[in-house]
C-alpha cells in the first residue's frame, strides 16, 4: 500500500460534499476516484470535488486494484447490499450512518466483514469532535456528581418533499436521519445499552416515516435519556448532562461550524466555567483514524459491533413508536 490511503467514493450523494474535503484535507489519505451509474454524474462531480478519476458503476469502484478504501454515502436502505459487496471484494470500509437500515442488516455487514477479514467502520462523525471528549472528561472527574438524566434534541425543517430522508422506501425518517445521534450520544456517554426504552412518533400521512419521535432510553446505572428529533421542526442540534452536583450543555452538538470554536458549558453547584474547543474537523478526525488504522494494521477507534447495537436500540425506539 501507498504510504497514503487512496479513497474511492462509492456514489455521488450530497454527503459526499463534506466528507471529500475533509479526506483531501487529511494527513493519510487522497481521494483517487469517484463512481456513480452514470458515468456523466460521476464526472460532473470529480470536477467538482478535484477528484482525478470518474468511473461508471459501483463495481468498477470496487474492483479498481487503484483503491485502498471505499466511503459510501449512498442512502440508507443501499448500505447493507454494497457493504457486503466491498467485503467479498476485499476492500475496507467506511459507510456512512445510519449503518444499514435495521439491526439484522448491520449484523450482516459486521459478519461479512469478520469472515473476510476487511477493515470496516462506520461514519458517525460527530463522535470524533473533541468537545465530547472533554464532557467525558468532566463526568469522569466527577465534576457534575453522578450523571442522573441525558437529554437531547437533533431537529431541523426539510422544505423539499423529493428529500431521501422522507423515502420509507430508501429507509428514512426522523429517527434513522438524527435521532440516531442522540442515541448513539447517550450510549457513548453512559458506556451502557438501555435495558427499557419507549418512544411516540408523529408519521406522516404522505411520507410514511416518522417526521418526529421522541424516546426515552432507561440505562442499568439508572441514568434516564430523553430525546426528541425532526425532519419538520426549526434547528436545534443540542444536548444537556444533569448529575447530582452540576450540569454541563453541549449548544452545538453533532454538526458544529469546522471552522469555528465550540463551546461546552459547565456548572458545578453555583459555579459556572465555560470551556472553549477550538475549531476541529470532525469529518478530517474520522477520515484520518480509518486511514491510519488501514495503514497501521489496528482497530477503527469505534468497532463496527457499536453500529450494530445502536441499530438495535433504533429498531426498539420504532417499534414503540408505530
Amino acid at each position: 500500500m501507498t504510504e497514503k490511503v487512496r479513497w474511492g467514493i462509492l456514489s455521488t450523494a450530497n454527503i459526499g460534499r463534506r466528507v471529500i474535503p475533509a479526506i483531501h484535507a487529511s494527513y493519510n489519505g487522497v481521494v483517487a476516484a469517484v463512481a456513480s451509474r452514470s458515468l456523466e454524474r460521476a464526472q460532473a462531480f470529480a470536477a467538482e470535488q478535484n477528484i482525478p478519476r470518474a468511473l461508471g458503476s459501483y463495481e468498477a469502484l470496487i474492483a479498481d486494484e487503484e483503491i485502498d478504501a471505499i466511503y459510501i454515502p449512498l442512502p440508507n436502505s443501499m448500505h447493507a447490499e454494497w457493504s457486503v459487496k466491498c467485503a467479498e471484494a476485499g476492500v475496507p470500509t467506511l459507510c456512512e450512518k445510519p449503518f444499514a437500515s435495521d439491526a439484522a442488516e448491520a449484523q450482516r455487514i459486521v459478519d461479512a466483514f469478520a469472515a473476510h477479514d476487511v477493515l470496516l467502520a462506520e461514519a458517525f462523525m460527530y463522535r470524533f469532535h473533541p468537545q465530547h471528549a472533554k464532557v467525558k472528561e468532566i463526568v469522569a472527574a466527577g465534576d457534575i456528581g453522578d450523571l442522573q438524566i441525558i437529554n437531547s434534541s437533533f431537529t431541523f425543517p426539510i422544505s423539499d418533499e423529493a428529500n431521501i430522508r422522507l423515502s420509507k422506501p430508501l429507509a428514512g425518517g426522523a429517527l434513522m436521519d438524527v435521532g440516531c445521534y442522540c442515541v448513539n450520544l447517550m450510549r457513548f456517554m453512559t458506556g451502557e445499552e438501555p435495558a427499557r426504552i419507549t418512544a411516540g412518533a408523529r408519521i406522516g400521512a404522505s411520507t410514511g416515516v416518522d417526521e418526529a419521535l421522541a424516546g426515552t432510553l432507561e440505562f442499568p446505572s439508572g441514568v434516564i435519556g430523553h430525546f426528541d428529533c425532526g425532519l419538520r421542526a426549526y434547528r436545534q442540534h443540542t444536548y444537556t448532562l444533569k448529575g447530582t452536583e452540576g450540569m454541563i450543555v453541549v449548544p452545538t452538538s453533532f454538526v458544529p461550524d469546522t471552522s469555528g470554536d465550540t463551546l461546552v458549558r459547565h456548572w458545578r453547584g453555583d459555579e459556572y466555567s465555560e470551556h472553549v474547543i477550538p475549531a476541529s474537523d470532525h469529518y478530517q478526525l474520522m477520515a484520518e483514524d480509518f486511514a491510519d488504522a488501514l495503514l497501521n494494521e489496528r482497530a477503527p477507534r469505534f468497532a463496527p459491533t457499536d453500529a450494530v447495537q445502536n441499530m438495535v436500540v433504533v429498531d426498539q425506539l420504532l417499534a414503540q413508536a408505530r
